[in-house]
């Protein structure tokens, strides 16, 4: 099912998605959004924030991966600051 609405471009660049289309996929003042085009097309897709469940799912998932790949938690530290004097730099 496809919904559609016509809006318009701000001079700032800002586009106001209308009312009912907010409302029907739930979005909220502040919502954070992802914006993709192919050239032709402008799409935003919102960002959903994951709960602590899921992030720590997530994080134990990364954990057992570190394991399984033999790395230690310096291996880790030392790549950060690798990334961290890499960024310095540039």
């Amino acid at each position: 099912m496809y919904n559609s609405a016509i809006t318009s471009l701000s001079t700032k660049g800002q586009v106001v998605i209308p009312e009912d289309i907010r409302k029907l996929i739930g979005l909220k003042e502040g919502a954070k959004m992802m914006v993709f085009t192919d050239g032709a097309n402008v799409m935003l897709k919102p960002i959903e924030t994951p709960s602590m469940e899921e992030f720590e799912k997530l994080a134990k998932a990364t954990r057992q991966y570190a394991k399984k790949a033999g790395l230690k938690k310096s291996d880790v530290e030392d790549a950060i600051q690798k990334v961290r004097r890499r960024a310095r730099r540039t």
